[in-house]
């Protein structure tokens, strides 16, 4: 009992992060078992940050944007399907993925109907 209490005593002491771990001579330190910066973590943090705003574009931007990202169609293709050009496709694609890059870095929300915030979308 009294060692189970001397651990828990010491187990309230302080320790710089720069000071050589305990009982170890290779020189590493706290600091040194500590993780690293996820190099993924930002991705996550861009994809939910997008997931809100595409979930709230007009059902057409939204559709195009499924068949050309998710479907791996081409723009001709998109075109054929909705009956509008090929150009037109391009320029919706173009519109839509800016808006939301400028939306996601600047952090523009607005409250909704039901006081949530949500982000300022307008159709193209």
């Amino acid at each position: 009992d009294v060692l189970v209490g001397l651990e828990a005593l010491e187990s309230y002491s302080t320790l710089s992060l720069d000071a050589q771990l305990p009982g170890s001579d290779d020189g590493y330190s706290l600091a040194d078992t500590l993780g690293r910066s996820e190099p993924g973590f930002d991705h996550v943090i861009y994809r939910e940050s997008v997931k809100p705003r595409l979930e709230r574009l007009p059902e057409r931007e939204r559709r195009i944007l499924y068949m050309r990202f998710f479907c791996d169609m081409t723009q001709t293709r998109i075109a054929d399907q909705l009956g509008i050009s090929q150009m037109h496709v391009s320029r919706l694609i173009s519109r839509t993925c800016e808006r939301i890059q400028q939306e996601v870095d600047a952090g523009t929300d607005r409250e909704d109907d039901t006081g949530e915030r949500r982000p300022e979308l307008t159709a193209a």
